[in-house]
């Protein structure tokens, strides 16, 4: 069942990149307290989310973060090393590049993406949302391909 407006975060850890290597974060860590934006995309250094999704997000920061986001957080289903990597190739200083590398928290969202057709395994779909303490308050599914509804352009207009 796919997670829901209204819904609570599921209680999972995962791992974010730190300065002394991969690391754990709570779910209730990032999000119980704060205003965040999270989008998830289906592959780091993946075409349309290294030319497009992130790159948003990365020159939208200082103007998300001024409409009272506290955090915006990448996910993906790989490890905090790739993750850790393609932050840094992409300049996305003021985003938590977050590892969902078991896809436990994808699958616990229920927004699991298929990605066997093309080598990748079982992945995200690429979505957004804005989490206020823990609870969804407006949730973008991306229906097909392409950047639309989970487009940091799309989730400031939200804010």
């Amino acid at each position: 069942m796919t997670i829901a407006v209204g819904d609570c975060i599921p209680s999972c850890t995962l791992s974010v990149m730190g300065d002394e290597g991969p690391g754990p974060v709570s779910t209730s860590d990032l999000f119980n307290g704060k205003k965040v934006l999270l989008f998830a995309v289906p592959g780091a250094f993946t075409p349309g989310c290294s030319m497009t999704h992130l790159p948003g997000y990365v020159v939208n920061a200082d103007t998300i973060k001024g409409k009272g986001v506290d955090s915006i957080v990448c996910m993906s289903v790989n490890d905090a090393f790739v993750m850790g990597a393609w932050g840094k190739a992409q300049n996305a200083d003021e985003i938590i590049m977050l590892a969902d590398g078991n896809g436990e928290l994808t699958a616990a969202l229920g927004l699991e993406l298929d990605g066997s057709g093309f080598g990748l395994g079982t992945r995200s779909q690429r979505f957004a949302m804005i989490v206020e303490d823990g609870k969804v308050t407006h949730l973008n599914i991306e229906e097909g391909p392409g950047v639309d509804v989970s487009s940091a352009e799309t989730m400031m207009a939200l804010l």
